[in-house]
């Protein structure tokens, strides 16, 4: 299965908590031992970051690695891994799910 990280969700979601606490960029950079020009970057996904420098910005902001990560990695084979979930659950649950998928799909704009 091929995963990638995209930046720029995990950027938002940690300005998102920044702003929510908030920090400027220069706050929660001193708070985490970086530049403020670093926080922008980071925030920007123009920036990979390091596991510690993750850890440092989750701990900062009093939030878990897996919550800025969620939703900021893509899986490239999205269809094959929920074929793969619904391979093993009950008939009625699958076609709950895929009615429920079909009537977002036709409303997605509405939302």
């Amino acid at each position: 299965m091929n995963k990638t990280i995209n930046y720029e969700a995990l950027g938002m979601r940690i300005r998102e908590k920044r702003i929510e606490k908030n920090y400027t960029q220069e706050k929660l950079g001193e708070m985490c031992d970086l530049s403020a020009a670093h926080i922008g970057h980071i925030e920007r996904g123009t920036r990979i970051l390091s596991v510690e420098v993750l850890f440092k910005i989750a701990q900062t902001l009093d939030v878990s690695v897996d919550y800025l990560l969620f939703d900021s990695v893509e899986d490239d084979n999205i269809l094959e891994t929920v074929a793969a979930v619904l391979k093993s659950s009950d008939k009625d649950k699958v076609r709950i799910f895929l009615n429920t998928v079909r009537i977002l799909a036709e409303n997605i704009d509405r939302l």
